[in-house]
């Protein structure tokens, strides 16, 4: 569905963020018969809907909202409302349509498009993409699970956008570069089980890209698209792995059997970042880019690559202490590939956050074979610590909160070791949002060197 099929037709957009605003704005422009803004949330009328947004849709909550969704021709769902949502089911059953902002704006423009999603590495992957296509003479617009909705980007030749899960689920046109850089259990509270999750995020590729390409390392991922082939019926091009056409060896980046450059031209840490730009790497040689005869330039455009805010960004201590924001870790795969990060330095990892119910299995599993300090902030530190009790080479601390856990792991973590803040778990609760939580570590990190 496109944006002009909705001419006179009636559409309900369903969240009224920047999303859904978003939607309200490019709708408007294509004549729908009824067209308006529906929030389901208990604090509605709190939300600011006023000036051109009000003039072009009026709001639906409280006891409207559900009948405003059900009458609609079509509903346009943001990101933010969750795919278990009761809504939802009883829509598809009266045989409303329901799309998204993400999967209009695909359906024109979808043949000039780089996708990314996955589990964790999405963001870097996506910006390390547009960062090197714009270093060799290709400009190119950047935005998606960004804060940018899709349907607020400039005008473009190209597109390279990141990609959410949420995102995802509604598209019905797969981007031309579609890019899975990892897949494990994330956000099932939204999405309803596991599988319903995979589904969901490789939903991606479900139709037809023409160039499709993977992190060959993540075994989950190779299960889950062994029958995937792309529009020409080829298979996902691997990369990253051992036999990988592109991938890192003994500290240089190969294309094949050609070295490109050092490895140590990225300056983002671990060994999940080497494959970020394995996948970077195909994706460009996927595109017609000649990577071995451009390695200059690129060389050059990966040394002048920066990581991501919140995603193991050090922070300078006059203790000799390395401490490491990681604040945006919210699984327990994620953290795993902190500590690989750090794994050669005495290390201490703050773990804990909002408890939804995450199974901590696998990091219990990573850390068998590991000595160092785990310290549990609530809600859910309690649980992890619990997990990991009877490891011989683990010692497990409780906190009261961030500020007390930065505290302890001043007095127990060795000179010249790491503190890393890499939660394994969201946000919410105990502060507004992940850059919150950032900003508390980092005024604890400065309070307790006092």
């Amino acid at each position: 569905m496109r944006l002009e099929d909705l001419r006179g037709r009636s559409v309900a957009v369903w969240g009224t963020g920047r999303e859904g605003r978003a939607a309200v704005t490019a709708i408007a422009k294509h004549g729908p018969a009824r067209l308006i803004a529906v929030d389901d949330s208990a604090n509605y009328l709190s939300t600011p809907w006023e000036d051109e947004f009000a003039a072009l849709a009026p709001v639906a909550g409280g006891e409207h909202a559900q009948a405003a969704l059900y009458t609609a021709d079509v509903v346009v769902r943001s990101p933010g409302v969750p795919l278990t949502h009761p809504y939802l089911a009883e829509l598809r059953k009266r045989g409303v349509t329901v799309t998204s902002g993400t999967a209009l704006w695909m359906a024109a423009n979808a043949a000039k498009t780089v996708g990314v999603t996955g589990s964790k590495g999405k963001s870097t992957t996506s910006s390390l993409i547009s960062h090197l296509l714009a270093a060799i003479g290709q400009p190119n617009a950047y935005g998606g699970n960004i804060g940018i909705p899709l349907l607020d980007l400039p005008e473009s030749d190209l597109y390279v956008l990141e990609l959410s899960s949420y995102q995802c689920a509604d598209l019905s046109d797969s981007p031309r570069v579609a890019v899975v850089t990892s897949l494990f259990p994330e956000h099932l509270d939204s999405h309803g089980s596991e599988e319903a999750y995979y589904r969901d995020k490789l939903n991606l590729l479900a139709y037809g890209p023409e160039l499709i390409v993977v992190n060959a390392e993540d075994e989950r991922l190779r299960d889950e698209i062994r029958r995937v082939i792309d529009s020409s019926g080829f298979p996902p091009v691997p990369a990253a792995a051992e036999d990988s056409r592109f991938r890192v060896e003994d500290g240089t980046v190969f294309c094949s059997d050609e070295p490109l450059f050092p490895r140590s031209a990225l300056t983002l840490k671990g060994k999940h970042n080497e494959r970020n730009l394995s996948v970077a790497l195909a994706v460009l040689d996927g595109m017609g880019v000649d990577v071995v005869g451009r390695r200059e330039e690129l060389e050059a455009a990966v040394r002048s690559f920066r990581g991501l805010p919140h995603r193991l960004t050090e922070i300078e201590d006059a203790s000799g202490l390395t401490f490491v924001d990681d604040t945006l870790s919210t699984s327990p795969y994620s953290a795993i590939h902190a500590i690989e990060a750090y794994e050669n330095r005495p290390l201490t990892v703050l773990v804990g956050g909002a408890d939804r119910g995450l199974d901590y299995a696998p990091l219990r599993a990573f850390l068998e074979s590991r000595t160092l300090t785990v310290i549990g902030l609530p809600d859910s530190g309690p649980r992890i610590l619990a997990e990991l009790t009877d490891l011989p080479g683990v010692r497990a601390l409780p906190a009261e909160d961030l500020f007390d856990a930065v505290r302890i792991a001043r007095e127990t973590t060795p000179a010249g070791g790491v503190v890393l803040l890499s939660p394994a778990a969201p946000s919410y609760g105990r502060f507004r949002n992940f850059e919150h939580r950032s900003e508390a570590f980092l005024q604890a990190v400065t309070d307790t060197a006092k």
